[in-house]
Parts: C-alpha cells; sequence; structure tokens
C-alpha cells in the first residue's frame, strides 16, 4: 500500500484490490487459530465462544482453558507476529511474513506440539467456496504488512463504536467479535422471541451451524472487508420482517437486495467528517427498522 493511501488515523484507505490476496490468506490463518478456540472453549450459544477479539495490537483467543492451565493465541500486526502464551510463562512466537497457509499450519502446529497443547483442528476451511485443506494449500501465501496494519486500524476504529452502540441496549445483546469464518467484525442484538430455522446452505459449513447462529429473532451489524471498493458496514435481520428493507438506513446507505443486507460502504464513512457519528447512526437506522418493522419489545435506551 502506498502512503498515499494512509487516509486519517483509524480510517486508513483500503482499497479491496489492492490487498485481496493478503486478505485471504489472512481469513484462512485466522481459521485455524480460530478453530483452536473452537476446539478449547466452552461452547457459548450462538457460536460466541469460537469468536476472536480487536486488542491493541491485533486479534486474540483471549485465554482458554487447558489441561488445567490457559492458553491464549494472538495476532500481533504491529510487530507483524503470532504469540502463543501460556499461563505458565511458556511462549512461542512465529513471524507474520509472505508464506504459504500450509507453512503457517505446519509452523503453527508445531509450536503448539513443543508447548505441549495438544489440540484437534479440522484441516478444512469453512464458509468459502472451492476450499483446500490448510496442510495442502501452497496456493495463498500473501502477506502485507503495511495493508494488515491498516485492517487492524480500521477495526479497532469500528469496535469502538460498535462497543458504543451495543451499550445502548438494555437487552440480549452480544459481544463485539471478530467472526473467522466471514473474516467480518459483527455485534448483534436479540429481540428475545425465537426465530424459525435458519435455512443454511452457507458453503462448507454444516447447516447446523446456523441453526445455532440463529435460533433467536436478531438485528445484526458488522463490518466486512468486501462488497464494495473499500469494504462495507452492514446490518440486517433474521427473520427478515415485512417491510423492512424500505426503512430509511441514514446517509450513504442502501439495502444491497443481492446481499440481503443493508450497506454502508467503508468509504463514505472513513471520508466523513465524523466517521463515528455517521456509523453510529446507521447502527441506529437500521436496528430502528428492525424493531419497529418486527414489533419488537423496545429495550433500546438513549445514549447519555
Amino acid at each position: 500500500m502506498a502512503d498515499s493511501q494512509v487516509g486519517r488515523a483509524g480510517w486508513p484507505i483500503l482499497q479491496v484490490a489492492d490487498w485481496q490476496p493478503t486478505r485471504d490468506t489472512v481469513q484462512l490463518w485466522t481459521q485455524i487459530v480460530g478453530k483452536t478456540r473452537l476446539a478449547l472453549a466452552p461452547p457459548l450459544n450462538h457460536w460466541w465462544g469460537v469468536a476472536l477479539y480487536v486488542t491493541g495490537r491485533g486479534l486474540t483467543t483471549s485465554l482458554m482453558p487447558y489441561r488445567g492451565i490457559g492458553v491464549e493465541v494472538s495476532f500481533d500486526f504491529v510487530a507483524h507476529a503470532l504469540d502463543i502464551r501460556l499461563t505458565t510463562g511458556a511462549h512461542r512466537r512465529m513471524t507474520l511474513a509472505p508464506r504459504s497457509v500450509a507453512d503457517f499450519y505446519r509452523e503453527y502446529r508445531a509450536h503448539l506440539a513443543a508447548l505441549g497443547v495438544d489440540v484437534d483442528i479440522v484441516p478444512r476451511p469453512v464458509e468459502i467456496p472451492d476450499v483446500v485443506a490448510f496442510d495442502r494449500d501452497t496456493v495463498h501465501d500473501s502477506y502485507d504488512a503495511q495493508a494488515m496494519h491498516a485492517f487492524w486500524s480500521s477495526l479497532v476504529s469500528a469496535d469502538r463504536v460498535f462497543n458504543s452502540f451495543r451499550a445502548e441496549f438494555r437487552g440480549k445483546a452480544s459481544p463485539v467479535h471478530f467472526f473467522w469464518g466471514g473474516f467480518d467484525l459483527a455485534v448483534t442484538r436479540f429481540s428475545g422471541r425465537p426465530a424459525p430455522r435458519h435455512p443454511g446452505g452457507i458453503p462448507n459449513c454444516p447447516d447446523r451451524v446456523m441453526w445455532e447462529a440463529y435460533s433467536d429473532e436478531v438485528s445484526s451489524a458488522g463490518y466486512w472487508p468486501g462488497g464494495a471498493d473499500e469494504g462495507v458496514f452492514y446490518s440486517y435481520a433474521y427473520p427478515e420482517p415485512p417491510g423492512y428493507r424500505e426503512q430509511p438506513a441514514g446517509p450513504g446507505a442502501y439495502f444491497d437486495a443481492d446481499l440481503g443486507e443493508y450497506v454502508l460502504p467503508y468509504a463514505e464513512v472513513r471520508a466523513a467528517a465524523d466517521p463515528d457519528a455517521m456509523l453510529l447512526d446507521f447502527l441506529r437506522h437500521t436496528y430502528t427498522a428492525a424493531a419497529t418493522t418486527g414489533d419488537w419489545p423496545h429495550g433500546r435506551k438513549e445514549p447519555g
């Protein structure tokens, strides 16, 4: 990425075409690490127990239990390293640099073994079409350190706004977390009512995963580095109430019929006079659209 593409602090310019090979490679790396959390962490409703979290340096599994101790795996997009730490004080580090998924997988498993951590990881990607097993993928091998630092910076900004939005709701709401299956940051509000069974059909993902994820009625929003030149913020309701997609969504936003979601291009937000305010407005508008057309019991409290 060129210096001219840095943009303002916290809201860098992120042309997807410029870093898509890196995005796709790192998504697979996060799936390898995420499957470690899937194997070790206690299961939580809606798969909350498998997600990663934004940190002051990258993304982390948070602390996971393992045979009476704890283990944490963290991506550091400042030093460009992957750290595996045990609560015993043991620590192993991998360099993040251009390398194949197969190479990353082999070294990662070797570090876990050296630390005495025996984890059963199914070496197959999820939620993407035409997958190749991690240990055989020599095609995805890109790592643009500047691009990943920029993307992490945008995640920090999105995480800040999403957490402010989450704090306005009195009802059940998810943490703000990063789902490695879709490579997106998300936050979800719940109406408190059950939802009809999700139809499934996600590539390389068992339908039961979607059944659990969408067992309850939701209004969900997120940030995905795809769907537009610089990625999008999105929001959708499940199940979608009649009249939902005709509701106002705020400046710069629109309903994308192909995605079945409201979208607000990232480029619109980063170029706004007040990016945080514009994104928060989008989140509030689209939640209101779901709550109004779906006749939700209102649990929203006013900010401040």
